[in-house]
């Protein structure tokens, strides 16, 4: 992609702005946003005129959004779906499994987020080092994704609150635009508020995700009012892998596929920290640690949140079958909440409910923030209005902000009967879209290291630099097209056409996305020599020496900064 097509104005070769003397010299006069303008945009005047997002995340927020961001509904609601199809030890083999995948993909991810931390982040990966029609395609796919997945999560949690028996005479809709409300006011103001409110909301889920696991494991030990010693008991009855859509081992493979696919949508979020990179303070620092503890976050929160549903119930639970199959609101189709009624503990249910609730709203929170992301990285493509970089004196930018979450509006669509089938269908529509994610990625990242090699830069230089690569990447990218290929094995056995649309409705989507953009604007698959690894690096190298050091001062400092 030639460097004028994702610049707001053309760039002039001898302009001094444009030279890594002329960009630390606006850093160290006008300061590191407009600096990161200038040097990206190669223009001073339209980086004064559009304004640029603010490095207002700390690093308390950044690590909490690593750590938290995603834990939402799926670990503690979509996971129950899984455990009944599969069983125990599958749900725990398919969440490790697509978990090593997903490490994989982040460590790629994280060298190129820390090599250039910038708003958005992969549609421009994807448009400076594989081809212009892969980042409209990949920004564009994520940015639908974002926005329907916003009035997902919405919705879920405005049916989550039905849990409780006051809230059910109430109409849906009133929670719905409350949540509304909510999720824009947390975003318009400022990125600290977003970063206030995530750090908020993931130090809940995280409390109650570790409460859970050691809850587990007391009631597994006989620790319970009804000190009944569990052990691995529901492994032997009804048994560790459960057969689906066949029998014998051939069903047990298919289980244990379908936790893959279950995992993978689990798993769904995960590259946020590298989204807000370019909002982040001290980006070269803070991104890196972050990424590193994707793994702990993956060992502990999904691994072992999956062993201990699978020793606390047994996949065939009548009450978890029950309200799975009619739809139950909130806690209740969660195999949390019926382990909790097993184990006889009657407060933590409504606990556990309100944590879900927080956890939807948290996501929906989340997803405008990355939409929003999305869709200014591909205004900054040159693949979206120009309008769209518009941003305010705090740094937000509010336009992306309101055509993102004006989409939330679809969310009534789920109140009545009728106009629900067409939500679904709207929902349908993203069903892979993470895996296209993930994928994009993991090719951004092979030609990365290319170009790297390509122009002369040595990785051994790299402040962050991901281990066993390119192999780390092709594995990520083989195993999630495997998944992305193979997801909807079960609408054959018999055909479901409404089962294979929703199952493969998303990959034309994508590729007519790439194709409309390769046909439209004629862009070429680039070369490691002409991937563009530089632009608006010069910025962020000049203000990398503007960021304090954080020296703690006593010992709870050192653990909290450690920590956060």
């Amino acid at each position: 992609m030639e460097k004028e097509a994702y610049n707001v104005a053309p760039l002039e070769k001898h302009s001094d702005e444009s030279s890594p003397n002329g960009a630390a010299r606006i850093v160290e006069e006008k300061g590191m946003q407009l600096g990161e303008a200038a040097d990206l945009y190669g223009d001073l005047h339209a980086a004064e005129e559009y304004g640029y997002v603010k490095r207002g995340l700390k690093s308390r927020h950044i690590q909490f959004i690593a750590l938290g961001g995603t834990i939402g509904t799926g670990l503690f609601l979509g996971i129950g779906r899984a455990f009944t199809q599969a069983g125990p030890l599958s749900i725990l083999l398919g969440y490790t499994f697509t978990g090593v995948a997903v490490y994989a993909m982040m460590m790629s991810l994280g060298e190129m987020a820390t090599w250039l931390p910038l708003p958005g982040a992969i549609p421009q990966f994807c448009a400076r080092y594989v081809d212009g029609a892969m980042g409209f395609a990949v920004g564009w796919n994520n940015w639908y994704n974002s926005a329907i997945t916003l009035c997902a999560e919405i919705s879920a949690a405005s049916v989550v609150i039905q849990f409780w028996n006051g809230a059910q005479d109430i109409n849906v809709a009133a929670w719905i635009s409350l949540i509304i409300v909510l999720v824009i006011c947390l975003n318009i103001f400022a990125v600290a508020i977003y970063g206030e409110a995530e750090f908020c909301f993931a130090s809940i889920k995280i409390i109650t995700i570790v409460g859970l696991i050691i809850f587990a494991f007391i009631i597994d030990l006989g620790g319970g009012p009804t000190h009944d010693r569990l052990g691995f008991r529901y492994w032997n009855n009804p048994g560790a892998m459960k057969a689906y859509k066949g029998e014998g081992s051939a069903g047990r493979f298919l289980g244990l596929f379908s936790t893959l696919v279950n995992a993978a949508f689990s798993y769904g979020g995960v590259e946020m920290v590298a989204v807000a990179a370019g909002e982040a303070e001290n980006p070269r620092h803070n991104i890196p640690k972050a990424v590193r503890r994707v793994f702990w976050r993956i060992l502990f929160f999904y691994v072992l949140g999956s062993l201990a549903i699978g020793v606390l119930i047994p996949y065939n639970e009548p009450r978890l079958l029950g309200a799975i199959k009619d739809g139950a609101p909130g806690g209740a189709a969660s195999p949390w909440v019926i382990a909790v009624y097993r184990a006889g503990v009657p407060v933590l249910p409504s606990i556990i409910n309100a944590v879900i609730l927080t956890s939807a709203t948290s996501s929906a929170n989340a997803f405008l923030f990355t939409g929003s992301r999305y869709l200014y990285a591909l205004a900054q493509n040159g693949q979206a209005p120009r309008v769209l970089l518009k941003c305010s004196k705090r740094g937000v930018p509010y336009y992306c902000i309101a055509v993102t979450a004006s989409i939330s509006l679809l969310t009534y669509m789920s109140c009545s009967s009728g106009a629900n089938i067409v939500f679904e269908w709207f929902q349908n529509l993203v069903t892979i879209a993470n895996l296209f994610t993930w994928m994009s990625v993991s090719i951004a990242y092979i030609k990365f290291h290319a170009a790297l090699k390509a122009q002369g830069v040595d990785r051994s230089t790299l402040i962050f630099r991901s281990p066993f690569q390119p192999y780390t990447a092709w594995f990520s990218l083989i195993f999630f097209a495997m998944i992305t290929f193979f997801n909807g094995f079960y609408v054959f056995g018999p055909f479901d056409v409404n089962s294979f649309v929703t199952a493969y409705v998303g990959i034309p989507i994508y590729f007519a996305l790439y194709a409309f953009w390769k046909i439209f604007k004629r862009t070429k698959w680039l070369s490691p020599e002409e991937a563009d690894i530089f632009t608006g690096k010069d910025a962020l190298d000049a203000a990398d020496a503007q960021w304090p050091e954080r020296i703690p001062r006593n010992m709870l400092e050192r653990v909290w900064f450690w920590i956060a």
